[in-house]
This record gives C-alpha cells, structure tokens and sequence, in this order.
C-alpha cells in the first residue's frame, strides 16, 4: 500500500505548538513575518510570540552610509517584531534625505519613519554591544571665524536606528506646517486640532498616550509647546528635540515628506502614539513616563521685566529689570553684573539664562479662551549699558524672571535623583493595583549637547541612571539643539506655592527620559 504524502504544514503542524512557538521565536524578523502568513494557526502562534511591546535599538559607525543602514536594520530585526514607528538619527557626514530613504524602502513604506540629524548619538554598538555617548566633532578656524566648519569624518560618520513595536496602541507621524512665503506663519491650530483628532479617531479620547517630536529651530517651539500643553491631557507625555533637521514618511502612502506641501513646509513633525479602542482583548496595558534631569542652577533674585524692546529680525529681546517689590529700573550692564558677583568665582565658564514666569491667553480655533503659565527659558546673550539681551521673543513688561546658569554639579545631583526615581519605577512601586507586577521594556533619552563628557569630565552619565536600573533594556538617544518634556520631575518650579501650576516644557541643559512600560492582564 502507497505511503499518503502529507503537506508540509501538516507535517510541521504535527510536532506541537508548544514547539513550534519555540522554533518561530528564535527567527529573525523578516523569516517571522514570513512564518506568520504560512497559515492561520501559525499566525496565532507568532501572536503569542509577539503579544508584548518591544523595543529594538542599535548604532554603526560604519562611514559607508549604505553599510550602516544595513547593519543597523539587520540588528534591530534580529529578533521577531513588527515595526510600528521607526527612528533613525544620522551623523553629519551623511546625507539626511539619502538615510531616510534607505531606511524607509528596508523597513517598508507602510512604517512611519522619521530620520533627523541631531548633535549626537547614545546607544549600543551593533557589533560590540558596547554602550556610548557620541557628539560630533566640529571645529572652527580660530583665525577665521568666517571658515567653514571642519567634520572629523570618524567621528561623525554613525548612525543609530530605533525601532518599535505597540500592540494595541496606533502610530502616525503628524506634521506642524508653515508657510513658504511670507508672513511665515505657522499652523499651530491645526497641527494641535490634527493631533487631538487623530487621537480621538484611534482611542476616543482627544489626547494620546504619548508623542514624540522633532523640531527646526525656526519652528517657533516655545508658543507650540504652550498651546500643546494647553490643549491637551496633564496625562499626555512629550518629548523631543526642538533643534533638528528631519525627514518623516507618513506610513500611510509611504510618501517622503518635510519636503513643500503645497505651499508649506514641515516645521516639526509629531509621532503620535495613541491607545487603540478596538483592541484585542487580552492585552495589557503599555504606558510612557517621563523623568528630567536638570542642568540648570538658580542665582540671584527675581526679577520682573522693565523696558521691553523686541528684535524680530534678529529673533531677541532687549531688557532692563527691577527687583520685585521695586519700580526703580537697573539697566542691564548692572543686572548682569549683579549676577556675576552672585556667582563669583565657582563656575569658570558658566552659560546663562533667564527663566520667564509667562500668564498668557491661549485658545484653540474657535473655542473658549483660557489662560496657562508657562516658564520659558532664553538665553542670555549680551549687554550693553541700558539693556543686557536674550535669545528669541515672547517677553511683556511685568513678567517675572529669575537668572540660571549651567552646572555640572547640579547636573550630577539631579541624574541621581533620576536614577532614584527609576529605581522606584524597576521596584513596580507605582504598579497598577491587581494587576501583575510592571515590566520597562525600553526609553529614550533626548540630552543636549551642551552636557556629556565635556560638561561631566566623564563619560556615560546621562545613559547611567537608566542602564544601571534596567541592565539589558533598550536605551536608545541622542544630543539635542532643545530638550522637548512634558511630564515627570520639574526641580525649576517648586520653590514656592506660587508656582504649583507653572509648566515647563522647552529645557536647557537637561536630560529628557521617556520610559515605556508594560503591565500585563492578571490572569485568574
């Protein structure tokens, strides 16, 4: 009697599905997706490998910017994922538009992209496992400041790829929009109202779990972040680089943008993250947290703004000021030199700025006017014997301020208490009540790029806190032009009763964490 030929899928279905989860989840992630779609039990199966978020990082320093992607993107699918967003930050010695679109055609157009060139990279070598924070080295001609800038193509030819995957919860990347010509206004209304409908589409509430956003530096982010702030949840958690260029894909059509649309151009870009209301059941729940670790420190008094003088052409604000209780003005030759002699002798080269307490107006579109308080930082820049001046606009008479001024040393003090405070978060302290025990998953790390190891004397400081809490975790970053957090600790604005409802959410020499968590459905 002839032997009956079975299928190859019956025959693999044979040997068990305890054994078949075990092979599909030791497979890369492009053989995986291709397993998922062999049959529709093995889909099930490769949904129980994949039922939790994940997060997969990895950095090349490879100066071919072709190799790079490659190793990178063969890195973080090593393992089963799908991508749901992806993020690619690039060295200067690499053509932005070229990186996006190598990553975008390997990760597929269906995955929001966004690929920006920041300051610097954090993140773990994808051969090496080594661990590093990596500025760019750029130099000037001491002899002609007109000299273009030299690159160290070593140093700046890297690249670091983050890639996640959010069952449950939806991605989409939203651009804020400006006009080409001039006036060069900004569409924040809309930038706000496409957020909070998307939002309200996917989850039925207005504001998302989360969003991660990039900015150039024309985008006018402080009059976004506040109108953001305004519109949306305290629940809602941000974060950011606001001095970058970038380059996203829609992962709806798969189109390339930042580039006219019609007759705007992308100022910033927003990868939305919101909760899914038709999701499966049985799955628990992913949440963002995120923490700052400040730079700054307070000297002198308080301040309220006097003479108020604007330069929109050179995006500044001339000053002068008088202590609170006082309507007599001091000029800002005076201002700062009472600052100076405050500060003495115990910080060589300090970077200052003023921190501005702001009540202002804010509405969105047609609805009701309401009013938030802000703290804005800008930095200061000069004097001369009536005004000392600071970086961008947005000051008004009788606004207060406060001098800061960059240390190390509170700098260090404060990553300890962030690593505290993610101590507390690794315990599960804060863990759901009845659920299981909370897992972090993955973070990410926005730090400027005016800390790291020139600011410290050492290396790895801002990566510390959470490697040392979450040992094997992916950790994934980058050196910013302006740290975008909302949410988390806020060591600025606790000094007095005054300021419980002050916000801050554009910083100056911080750390940024954004941590990601994941509590699974208590099983009975």
């Amino acid at each position: 009697m002839a032997s009956r030929t079975l299928p190859a899928t019956a025959t693999i279905d044979l040997i068990g599905e305890d054994l078949l989860e075990n092979i599909v989840a030791r497979l890369p992630a492009i053989s995986f997706a291709s397993a998922a779609c062999v049959s529709r039990s093995w889909n099930l199966v490769c949904d129980r490998v994949l039922c939790r978020p994940k997060l997969a990082s990895a950095c090349s320093y490879n100066p071919s910017l072709q190799v790079a992607v490659e190793e990178v993107v063969n890195r973080v699918l090593l393992e089963p994922i799908r991508p749901h967003f992806a993020i690619a930050s690039v060295g200067p010695s690499f053509d932005l538009q070229e990186a996006h679109q190598l990553i975008t055609t390997k990760l597929g157009s269906q995955v929001p992209v966004i690929t920006n060139d920041p300051s610097g990279i954090i993140g773990r070598d994808a051969f090496s496992e080594e661990f590093r924070e990596i500025q760019w080295e750029i130099t000037e001609e001491d002899d002609d400041p007109d000299a273009p800038l030299v690159l160290s193509d070593s140093a700046n030819s890297a690249i670091m790829l983050i890639v996640g995957f959010l069952p449950g919860l939806k991605v989409k990347t939203i651009p804020l929009l400006k006009k080409i010509k001039e006036p060069q206004i900004v569409k924040i209304d809309k930038f706000v109202i496409d957020i909070r409908e998307f939002s309200a589409s996917v989850s039925g509430c207005k504001s998302p779990a989360a969003i991660i956003m990039f900015s150039d530096f024309q985008a006018g982010m402080k009059a976004v972040m506040e109108k953001i702030d305004y519109a949306l949840s305290p629940e809602t958690v941000i974060v950011g680089d606001s001095g970058c260029l970038f380059q996203y894909t829609d992962g709806v059509n798969g189109s390339l943008r930042n580039t006219t649309v019609t007759q705007h151009v992308s100022a910033a870009v927003a990868l939305v993250i919101a909760v899914d209301k038709n999701r499966p059941p049985g799955l628990g729940e992913t949440q963002f947290h995120a923490v700052l670790s400040s730079g700054l420190s307070p000297v002198g008094p308080t301040y309220k703004a006097g003479s108020v003088v604007e330069k929109h052409s050179d995006s500044m604000t001339w000053l002068t000021a008088r202590r609170e209780g006082s309507r007599e003005n001091i000029d800002g030759e005076t201002v700062l030199n009472q600052v100076y002699d405050e500060l003495g002798d115990r910080i060589q080269f300090p970077t200052f700025y003023i921190g501005v307490t702001k009540r202002r107006k804010c509405t969105i579109g047609k609805e009701k006017v309401g009013y938030i308080t802000s703290l804005a930082f800008h930095e200061v820049l000069g004097d001369n014997q009536e005004y000392f001046f600071v970086g961008d606009v947005g000051i008004r008479t009788g606004d207060t301020f406060r001098f800061y001024h960059s240390d190390s040393t509170t700098a260090l003090s404060s990553a300890a208490s962030v690593s505290n405070h993610l101590k507390s978060l690794n315990q599960g302290t804060t863990s759901i009540s009845g659920s299981d025990r909370w897992e972090v998953f993955g973070g990410l790390i926005f730090t400027c790029c005016g800390r790291g190891e020139s600011f410290f004397g050492r290396s790895n400081i801002d990566s510390t806190p959470f490697l040392d809490n979450f040992p094997g975790v992916t950790l994934g970053g980058t050196f910013c032009g302006g740290e975008i957090g909302r949410g988390g600790l806020t060591p600025y604005v606790k000094e007095s009763q005054e300021h419980n409802l002050v916000r801050c959410c554009l910083h100056v020499y911080s750390a940024v964490y954004l941590i990601m968590s994941y509590t699974p459905i208590k099983r009975i």
